[in-house]
């Protein structure tokens, strides 16, 4: 006998749950669907993402409904497309003996007119993104009046998306007497307000601590320079075999970014965003629940709704803004009582973020640190013995392979065997990651303040190689885009790339001292839109002050170059001279004297008191000369 037989479910839906297996009904499930039944007010439910929401919404408007009835009987609002098709699918499912029952589910980005003719063929249940939705009614190709049950689902997150006209013109298109059940994670001063406004006399259910996160998900953050965040959420795929995941960023185009690199280096990856096709987003999310793709970016609207079994880490790569995005992110993970981590990969900065996101959320916040290179060599050489030990052989496909490896073998002992294996399959593994630094910042250090994550000398890599490329700002490059352009022209790493320092006509990046060579020859007779790429090793950078490349002018200058000549600003050559400014042009002109002791170490020779310099904000330049005043007779 099935438990949800005891709260007064029909046999037709019975049978159905037993069917895909719904046994034990959740708490929200087991509290809900009781007073769902019997209540004749309106119902405000709070609960946590991942428990359980839409069978609790689901399965008694499914009691409510007459299937014989070819009208619209009851509407779910959604706030994005997949969640609209998430449920739609869920109540089907739940609606499989209840014949001639019929769910039509409406949003944007599909056609429209497939849809209507959805809708014509008959449909007692509509469940609709509210920008489509007034679409059809707008095109008069839906009867609300007919509703007896509107379903709100995710009503926080409709009203941050802005849908609070658009829930006003729709209720409006519905009976004052029809029955309006809203859920929501969180609530909100706003999610209040819609209640108070949209709703009748209503009860409230709460499940859980509001605005609290989940107790089967371990809330965990790690702390890292901001340009490692990459490289510490690369570690974490590694150290974990079993990792499938969703990390989330704040804008779409972040989204593209990191679902490119890591594509590039590699691993199983692939983006989701506002802006994909709905054939786009179904096909991602299909290779995702196939686990074809290991890992899922995100955005917060992109990945509301998204409910796939088994994931078992959310990714903060961006902290979100509000403590509610946060919990509807982690909700991905541990969802129906399963296990799950949600991980947040944060700045020296973050850190009192993370303090508040504890006092709102009323939960602790595990610190870990990045694993290191020897933990990542040691889990990878398990996990491939646990596939070694689980492997099915083909002996018949193998057979001639292995009687000759049998022959070849059969010299060696069983522990001499696995030692030559060992080290021939590990070595390269472990070797890569022997070397690896230390991604974690001593948060134990007096001066972890911001300045810790700014460094003016080099930090990362103890020779303090570092490579000047006559690329910058001007010619459209960002720190994004010139990751990529030199992993793609070295096939370097993004790992073994540092610190950058991006000017307007050319750059600074740190390199792995052990890769330097490789990068710069990677360049040799290279060109960026028809000009030619000039790439060299920087010098002065470790020693405190702006580097410079270790000779020659800059962008190809023959008088002076960058900090050449006549020195910073001035001389004949120097910053931007030769084929931007000329043979003497340097830059803002050859001609400016006080350009050339424009530097904190650059000082005029003499007597300063007496030289017609003066120091300014730590420069010296020369004082101003000021006409001179006639005597009054």
């Amino acid at each position: 006998m099935s438990s949800f037989e005891a709260l007064g479910l029909r046999a037709e839906t019975l049978r159905s749950l037993d069917a895909i297996g719904f046994t034990t009904p959740t708490p929200v499930q087991e509290q809900a669907i009781p007073l769902l039944l019997k209540s004749e007010k309106d119902v405000v439910a709070l609960a946590q993402t991942g428990t359980g929401k839409t069978a609790a919404f689901g399965l008694p408007l499914l009691e409510f409904l007459d299937p014989q009835d070819r009208t619209i009987q009851a509407l779910i609002l959604a706030p994005t497309r997949e969640l609209c098709v998430q449920i739609s699918k869920d109540i089907e499912k739940f609606a499989a003996n209840l014949k001639g029952t019929r769910v039509v589910a409406v949003y944007g980005g599909a056609s429209i007119r497939d849809q209507i003719r959805d809708i014509q063929r008959g449909a007692q249940i509509i469940v609709a993104t509210p920008g489509r939705l007034l679409d059809l009614i707008g095109r008069s190709v839906l009867d609300l009046t007919t509703v007896d049950v509107v379903v709100l689902d995710e009503a926080d997150e409709m009203l941050n998306m802005g849908f609070q006209e658009d829930l006003t013109e729709i209720l409006q298109n519905t009976p004052q007497d029809k029955r309006t059940w809203l859920f929501s994670a969180t609530m909100s001063g706003e999610v209040r307000s819609i209640a108070k406004r949209y709703m009748r006399a209503f009860e409230e259910l709460s499940i859980g601590r509001l605005n609290a996160a989940a107790d089967a998900i371990s809330h965990q953050y790690c702390v890292v320079h901001s340009k490692d965040r990459y490289a510490a959420l690369k570690r974490f795929v590694d150290a974990d075999s079993d990792l499938f995941g969703i990390v989330f960023c704040r804008t779409k185009h972040e989204t593209q970014d990191l679902a490119a690199a890591l594509v590039k280096d590699g691993y199983n990856a692939d983006a989701i965003h506002g802006d994909l096709s709905q054939a786009q987003r179904d096909q991602v999310m299909g290779r995702y629940r196939a686990k074809s793709l290991r890992l899922l970016i995100a955005t917060d609207v992109a990945a509301r709704g998204i409910d796939v079994q088994d994931v078992t880490h959310v990714f903060h790569f961006d902290l979100p803004g509000e403590a509610e995005n946060y919990t509807h992110r982690s909700g991905r993970t541990g969802r129906a009582g399963r296990k799950g981590i949600s991980l947040s990969i944060i700045g020296v900065r973050d850190v009192n973020k993370i303090r508040q996101l504890e006092r709102v959320l009323k939960t602790h916040f595990t610190y870990v640190r990045v694993p290191g290179g020897a933990e990542i060599g040691k889990q990878q050489v398990v996990a491939y013995m646990k596939r070694l030990k689980s492997v099915e052989v083909d002996t018949e496909g193998l057979s001639e392979l292995l009687s000759e490896a049998r022959t070849e073998l059969q010299s060696f002992d069983k522990e001499e065997l696995i030692d030559r294996f060992m080290s021939l399959a590990f070595n390269r593994i472990i070797e890569a990651h022997r070397t690896s630094y230390d991604l974690n910042v001593d948060m134990s250090r007096k001066d972890h303040s911001a300045r810790a994550e700014r460094p003016t000398s080099l930090e990362r890599f103890s020779t303090g190689r570092q490579m000047f490329i006559n690329l910058g700002t001007a010619d459209g490059f960002d720190k994004g885009k010139m990751l990529g352009y030199i992993c793609g022209m070295s096939g370097l790493s993004g790992e073994l790339i540092g610190r950058m320092l991006i000017k307007d006509v050319y750059s600074f990046i740190d390199i792995e001292p052990s890769h330097f060579e490789q990068v710069k020859n990677a360049f040799q007779n290279a060109n960026y839109k028809g000009r030619s790429v000039r790439v060299d090793e920087a010098a002065g950078g470790s020693k405190g002050g702006e580097p410079r490349p270790a000779g020659g002018g800059h962008r190809g200058g023959s008088g002076g170059g960058y900090q050449g000549g006549g020195g910073y600003k001035g001389g004949g050559g120097g910053y931007r001279g030769g084929d931007r400014g000329g043979d003497r042009g340097g830059y803002q002109g050859g001609r400016q004297e006080r350009s050339s002791y424009r530097s904190k170490n650059d000082r005029p020779s003499g007597d300063r008191s007496n030289s017609g310099y003066q120091k300014k904000e730590g420069f010296y330049e020369p004082k101003p000369k000021f006409p001179k005043r006639e005597r009054k007779s």
